[in-house]
């Protein structure tokens, strides 16, 4: 129903959205498309920064692990929520419904990232590297399977 990048960007704002909802000094970003997702309360005016380093990056992706792209490595509070989505099953009414498989959140800094190489057309990304991915999965809330 939806391509991945869509459904994983929809995913990361409903959690953002429902992490704010639910949290006591963690709010949304009211700056559009700004960092981090979610902020901290009266940190900024009206709880809107271009980029900040007080609050929480919410990401999502299908990578088993939490390897997921960012558009720059920061020294930052990073979740990552990963999912699973169903393709395979036949006929699509018996598809298993998506389901989180594992949650992470740690602080993680400009060290712990690689950079993507692009071509002259390509958004520039970085990622975690090993260490960096290591230092995500040890602040492991919720893992469906060892």
């Amino acid at each position: 129903m939806l391509r991945p990048a869509i459904m994983s960007g929809f995913l990361s704002d409903m959690l953002t959205a429902s992490l704010a909802k639910h949290s006591r000094t963690l709010t949304v970003n009211r700056y559009h498309n700004g960092h981090p997702d979610l902020v901290v309360r009266g940190v900024y005016p009206q709880d809107s920064i271009r980029s900040g380093s007080e609050g929480v990056e919410v990401k999502t992706t299908r990578k088993a692990g939490g390897a997921v792209d960012t558009h720059g490595a920061r020294d930052q509070y990073m979740c990552v929520f990963v999912y699973e989505v169903d393709t395979e099953s036949e006929p699509a009414r018996d598809r298993s419904p998506m389901a989180f498989t594992e949650v992470y959140i740690a602080h993680v800094t400009k060290a712990d990232f690689r950079k993507n190489p692009r071509g002259e057309l390509g958004t520039r990304t970085a990622t975690l590297h090993r260490e960096g991915i290591e230092r995500l999965r040890q602040g492991w809330v919720y893992r469906l399977r060892e």
